[in-house]
């Protein structure tokens, strides 16, 4: 399995990296987790220099994606060459998440349509502009479609992603590693209430202990 997570220009750290985190607690020989950019590197908004691990090319053929964040996401949908690669991306073949600003992207890629949306209280006035509906809530997700709202949301597609392509379990487990300590019950608690209802009916909700 592949999971690419877009990441351009001015991303946003919390964005990308901790959806990176998460997503490498699956110790896997056939799990890979790249961060796809359409470079060789690229900046964050903090100064944050990462180097290209897939391109974009490589993200489109992935068996999950995240479009990630940053500060330059309107430039971007605006950029046809990144836009014309995206559009490669096919929901009925692949896992497709978006983080905060990562909505407008799909927004633009005609993915959202007839689906509402989470994103990130600065993007909203942006994504609404584009006709999709946003929702108060961190995480939505309709068959192979997921949003996130808020940096702190990142967690939920992760586990999202690892509870689709491996199972609920594997899912629990990557939360709880990261999961502040004290609080790890909460925490998986919490996440679960807002992924649970996104899943597939077969999918039971794992047995927090």
């Amino acid at each position: 399995m592949h999971i690419a997570i877009l990441t351009f220009e001015g991303y946003n750290e919390l964005d990308s990296l901790i959806a990176l985190g998460v997503l490498n607690r699956i110790k896997s020989d056939d799990w890979r987790v790249t961060i796809a950019t359409p470079g060789p590197k690229v900046t964050s908004m903090n100064g944050v220099v990462i180097e290209q691990m897939s391109t974009l090319e490589e993200a489109c053929a992935a068996d999950a994606v995240i479009v990630g964040s940053g500060i330059a996401t309107r430039e971007v949908v605006e950029d046809s060459a990144i836009m014309d690669v995206l559009r490669r991306l096919d929901p009925s073949r692949q896992l497709i998440a978006a983080q905060c600003s990562g909505a407008l992207v799909l927004s633009r890629l005609g993915l959202l349509d007839d689906i509402p949306a989470c994103t990130d209280l600065t993007t909203k006035p942006w994504v609404v502009a584009a006709g999709v509906e946003v929702l108060n809530q961190p995480f939505y997700a309709k068959d192979n479609i997921a949003t996130a709202g808020g940096c702190l949301a990142s967690p939920y597609l992760a586990a999202w992603i690892i509870a689709r392509l491996r199972d609920t379990d594997a899912a629990e487990s990557a939360l709880h590693y990261v999961a502040p300590v004290g609080e790890k019950e909460e925490y998986i608690e919490r996440a679960w209430r807002n992924i649970a209802p996104y899943l597939p009916a077969r999918a039971p909700a794992p047995a927090f202990v």
